[in-house]
């Protein structure tokens, strides 16, 4: 029997790299030796600390559901963190923690967009930004950037690509995909563009404390009122225990709240008072020790991949990913990542998945593994490409 699903269903895109990802443990499950490149997950454990406080919120009997925006120790204590590592003053109570960092912009954009309205987007970005909006009816309205702009959207565009449907613009910084960072005065140049339409900003902050030379400044230093997305899952190394956590302004809250109980009641208890750990300094020091060797990773990852002739105009700030122009390899970069897969056992992410602009012509190197795979993966391109 046929059935109808709804055209928001049909419209949701595939994450490509969730694809090759899938097809990379079958060749694993094979016998084939993969060296991964695709996804954007640290491969360092759980840190001690955190895995600790883990176990004693089980012995404490600490499983049941919390408020809504979280427990109120967790508000605190990231409220304490913007204190020590910004120096800004956030109120606990407009701290909302959330299901992993998805769940937050899927509620701010249910927040902030209404059905037929648009979210003006960097192109390349991150995919499923557009899939949280057309869940909610909206649309993300993509602009192109290049290297020109860092690969980060401009005043002068904000205000060129605003549309009487344009309800505000989301920014990332560090991005994904190409590791580009906005420094404080951009930021505040694109708050006030933004300001100036009377929409509404809100900053992907996921990829803060994964910066290389600098720390990042965060938009709240110059616009209180933005929307900031963060997550435990990238800096704090939690992916698979799903927290985040929005900062939003003071009559945003209340809404928020609802969403958050409506759409999964409260976030995972174990992985709250777990996370309270992270931000004892004894955490804070095995993550700094994880930004240098990043910081590693990534020196030898773009040194090998520019010497074989891929193309890096913009070296990668933050975050741990490196866009890279393949136009001198092969005009389609999409069937270029599944032949590597395929033959050479290297995964890395096609541009597809990150927009539409040059897409077929840039594909994403994670370098969330360690340098001894990082290296095997350039010797394999060696072969090929050397």
């Amino acid at each position: 029997m046929a059935t109808d699903w709804s055209r928001r269903a049909l419209e949701i895109e595939s994450f490509k790299v969730m694809d090759l990802l899938k097809r990379a443990r079958e060749l694993e499950a094979a016998g084939q030796d993969v060296v991964h490149m695709e996804v954007g997950e640290p491969d360092f454990p759980t840190a001690a600390p955190i895995a600790e406080a883990a176990r004693q919120a089980i012995e404490k009997g600490l499983t049941q559901y919390t408020p809504a925006a979280g427990i109120p120790e967790l508000r605190r204590a990231i409220a304490g963190f913007y204190r020590q590592r910004y120096g800004l003053e956030v109120a606990p109570e407009r701290i909302i923690v959330t299901a992993g960092a998805s769940a937050a912009l899927l509620m701010v954009f249910a927040l902030l967009a209404d059905p037929g309205q648009q979210f003006m987007m960097a192109d390349p970005g991150y995919p499923c930004n557009r899939q949280f909006l057309r869940l909610v009816e909206a649309r993300g309205q993509l602009v192109p950037v290049d290297a020109g702009s860092n690969f980060q959207l401009t005043p002068t565009q904000v205000a060129e690509h605003w549309r009487p449907e344009t309800a505000g613009v989301l920014l990332a910084s560090p991005a994904n995909p190409t590791g580009s960072v906005l420094h404080q005065p951009e930021l505040a140049a694109l708050a006030e563009s933004v300001r100036q339409q009377g929409g509404s900003l809100v900053v992907d902050e996921l990829y803060h404390g994964l910066t290389y030379g600098f720390d990042a400044p965060t938009v709240l230093q110059v616009d209180p009122g933005a929307f900031v997305i963060n997550s435990f899952s990238k800096y704090f190394g939690m992916t698979g225990w799903r927290l985040g956590w929005i900062v939003a302004p003071e009559d945003a809250v209340p809404h928020l709240e609802r969403l958050a109980q409506n759409l999964y009641i409260s976030p995972s208890t174990i992985s709250q008072y777990a996370a309270l750990a992270a931000f004892s300094p004894e955490a804070l020091e095995i993550f700094e020790a994880r930004r240098r060797a990043f910081g590693e990773r990534r020196d030898l990852l773009l040194n090998g991949l520019r010497a074989l002739g891929f193309g890096v105009p913009v070296a990668p700030q933050g975050a741990f990913y490196i866009y890279a122009d393949v136009c001198d390899l092969t005009d389609n970069a999409f069937d270029f990542c599944w032949d590597l897969l395929e033959r050479d056992y290297l995964a890395v992410t096609p541009g597809l998945d990150f927009g539409r602009h040059r897409s077929n012509d840039f594909v994403r190197f994670s370098y969330t593994t360690s340098l001894e795979r990082i290296e095997l993966g350039l010797e394999r391109l060696r072969r090929r490409f050397g």
